[in-house]
């Protein structure tokens, strides 16, 4: 058994060649492909297509009379299906060779689905749908490829068929899936996959698994032939260009790329690492194939965010690691950081390469772009709902992107399908459910996850900053013509909801790649900050000082985030957790003693209170019910006038009770108190 396990190592680390040239794969060839990014540099075969089969609304069509997509934004994706049998629901059909690389849902249930290969009339897989993830059914127990993130569920055991597979569901088989699946060329054999797997392959899966677990953040493809080690140490000025890697009249890969960064000597981390750029021009070309701002392309912006993926990750101790294989042929290539700050940049960089490649004319070039809004498409009901991941023209693979969300006023920033279309598809052959479960998660969760394909590192409960990341690995997709990438964008740019992002992806040489550098100013500016009003001379609610509370928590809310620009500056002060007898004693500065006119804006809502205000302990006013079936602004409420001295006064609220069609949580929120002198 001991020889099986480090057999099953050592063919992890063959060189990645050796497997996509093949025509024949073994199951042990297809685990080895969940962790091979050297072979992604390999152009696909005629006929080699990666497509998917997902619950996304049916009534999103593209009419072939009219030329027009109807329903294009349609969001009822929990249920879709092919067709009913019966009491069956046929999920996903397909023609081999082929292989089922990522299963996904929100909500899988107990129904059973079934997955029937090479027409056997018998199913290889018939199991509760959640059965699939729930890590008690081998081989579908390897927790790196089978695992639940922020309420995502995914299973990235490999399901190879070598004629066809047809998968078919109980009618409680729960809510959303996804099937994620390659289709080799014709002359490809694969072995149909049982669930009794031989030692062998159990421990390929395993070896796989225990690298995910274990060595995430080491290179997959470590052992090079003949590979060199360039360490560099580097400080550039502000507006100047460094080249730390150059080659000429050699053929070969640079396979790893490590800068390490010392977080201390950064004064603004979210500001520096977009405006120095990593750019690496091939032989002739006058634009460069990868052009990204250093923090976007190791996989995490706005600052220094530690996460660990497969093909990139920035560690604890501030090092951002990338594993990308990047072919180069005689005519060379040239890998440069370019300082646009006002500061000094210091990195140390160390850079492996190896001229022992597979040979050239059968690699692609990589490519890596920062974008924002770039190449939107020309349908109108289209460019009303697709954001443009990725556009391009030739031949290659698409490998993953990373999204950065700008979405200040909170809630929920997409419910936006991914869609996309292959060598010029009308109808997207990958239509996905929504940008969580693209992102491999579910239910606009916030929490902050890292795993080997897909991250969320930043999530500013899903306030602020969002960044959220997906590679395809063994689930590249492969064009020979063109590759139009999409993800639906709910909310327009000045609510404000911004998105930019960067696309992965290989290219044969003489592909197309339209995208340009993107000013340093653009890359910084973009995000807007949402558009409040300011009451004038108002005392802002969130701003006054707390002298006691006597049960519950006081905080700052942000108001715009979903609830309108009703109120002074977007926010409020928010006492939530006490009840009926508590009391909250603010400071209120007066600058000069005299009568004064009081004034105060509140919030109401469903489960807020009613309240009595005191001023320097005397009771003012007739108490305020803050009971609406909504959240809206009080308005004024006026309490009369009154006589304050300079300096400190106290203005203490109460609660005693709540409106009998409340919910009975007693909140209270209190936008601005205005005082108006009278004289």
């Amino acid at each position: 058994m001991r020889y099986v396990w480090l057999l099953a190592i050592l063919t992890i680390l063959l060189p990645a060649s050796t497997l996509s040239a093949a025509k024949e794969y073994t199951y042990i060839d297809l685990v080895n492909k969940l962790v091979d990014l050297k072979g992604l540099a390999v152009l696909p075969e005629p006929g080699e297509k990666c497509a998917q089969w997902s619950s996304y609304d049916r009534s999103s069509v593209y009419d072939t009379a009219t030329g027009k997509y109807l329903n294009w934004d349609a969001n009822g994706d929990n249920g879709g299906h092919i067709r009913k049998e019966g009491d069956k629901r046929v999920l996903a059909e397909m023609k081999g060779p082929g292989c089922i690389w990522r299963i996904w849902s929100a909500a899988p249930g107990n129904g059973h689905v079934r997955v029937y290969l090479d027409g056997a009339t018998e199913p290889a897989v018939d199991l509760p749908f959640i059965g699939y993830f729930d890590g008690t059914n081998p081989p579908f127990n390897y927790p790196s490829l089978v695992h639940t993130v922020a309420q995502g569920w995914n299973c990235y055991i490999p399901i190879p068929y070598q004629k066809s597979c047809r998968i078919v569901a109980d009618k409680d088989w729960g809510n959303y899936y996804h099937f994620t699946y390659t289709t080799f060329s014709e002359s490809t054999i694969v072995p149909t996959f049982n669930r009794n797997l031989n030692d062998e392959e159990k421990a390929a899966l395993k070896a796989v698994d225990q690298f995910l677990s274990d060595k995430l953040g080491t290179n997959p493809a470590s052992i090079e032939v003949k590979e060199s080690v360039i360490t560099r140490n580097i400080k550039i000025q502000p507006g100047d260009t460094v080249q730390f890697f150059k080659t000429k009249g050699v053929e070969g890969a640079v396979t790893s790329i490590k800068i390490k960064l010392n977080p201390k000597s950064i004064k603004d981390p979210a500001k520096t690492l977009r405006e120095v750029v990593f750019q690496v021009y091939y032989g002739n070309e006058k634009d460069p194939g990868v052009w990204v701002p250093v923090g976007d392309f190791f996989g995490a912006p706005a600052g220094i965010h530690e996460h660990i993926s497969l093909p990139v990750g920035i560690t604890k101790s501030g090092e951002c690691y990338s594993y990308w294989y990047m072919p180069f042929d005689e005519e060379g290539a040239v890998f440069e950081l370019v300082n646009e700050s006002k500061e000094p940049f210091s990195v140390e960089i160390k850079l492996t390469a190896t001229t022992d490649i597979p040979p050239i004319e059968q690699l692609g070039r990589f490519h890596a772009k920062w974008h924002l809004d770039a190449f939107p498409p020309a349908e109108p009901e289209r460019a009303a709902i697709d954001w443009t991941m990725l556009k391009t023209t030739g031949r290659g693979r698409f490998c993953g992107v990373m999204l950065h969300v700008w979405n200040p006023r909170g809630g929920w920033w997409g419910e936006g399908d991914e869609k996309f279309h292959i060598d010029g598809e009308k109808h997207p052959s990958t239509f996905g459910t929504g940008s969580e479960d693209y992102f491999g998660y579910a239910w606009c969760d916030p929490t902050v996850f890292q795993h080997a394909f897909h991250n969320q590192p930043i999530s500013e409960g899903n306030a602020g900053n969002i960044c959220v990341s997906r590679w395809h690995i063994a689930d590249n997709i492969p064009f020979q013509t063109s590759f139009d990438g999409f993800i639906e964008k709910y909310f327009p740019n000045d609510r404000p909801t911004q998105y930019v992002c960067t696309v992965y992806w290989y290219l044969a040489p003489g592909g197309t790649d339209p995208y340009k550098p993107v000013s340093v100013e653009e890359r910084i500016d973009y995000r807007q900050e949402p558009k409040v009003y300011t009451e004038p001379d108002a005392l802002e609610g969130e701003k006054l000082d707390v002298i006691e509370v006597t049960s519950g928590t006081v905080k700052e809310q942000r108001m715009y985030e979903g609830w309108g620009d009703y109120w002074s500056r977007g926010k409020q002060l928010w006492w939530i957790g006490a009840r009926p007898g508590a009391k909250l004693t603010l400071a209120v500065p007066v600058e000069k003693s005299g009568s004064y006119e009081i004034s105060a804006n509140f919030t109401r809502a469903i489960d807020y209170g009613i309240v009595q205000l005191y001023l320097n302990g005397k009771k003012i006013g007739r108490p305020v019910d803050l009971y609406n079936d909504g959240v809206v602004p009080s308005g004024e409420v006026q309490f009369g006038n009154h006589e304050l001295s300079a300096g400190e006064n106290k203005i203490t609220v109460e609660i005693i009770g709540a409106n009998e069609k409340a919910q009975k949580s007693y909140m209270v929120g209190i936008d601005y108190i205005k005082l108006k002198p009278t004289q």
